[in-house]
């Protein structure tokens, strides 16, 4: 793995794994990851209804 390719630091110190690392991996593990390019599938239904209405408002500010 590659930090800035694979992952980066947050500000909080945490590893954040990117759309790139989650690919190569080629499934969502489920755990509502930040750059999951698979629109949360196999994370639980309300969990996934609040990630997904959290992502659209995010892409819908930035258009902006």
């Amino acid at each position: 793995m590659e930090q800035g390719i694979d992952f980066y630091i947050n500000d909080d110190g945490l590893l954040v794994f990117t759309e790139a690392y989650h690919m190569q991996r080629g499934y969502c593990c489920g755990r509502g990851c930040r750059h999951c390019p698979y629109d949360y599938e196999n994370v639980p239904e309300v969990k996934r209804a609040m990630l997904l209405a959290a992502r659209k408002q995010k892409d819908e500010n930035n258009s902006r």
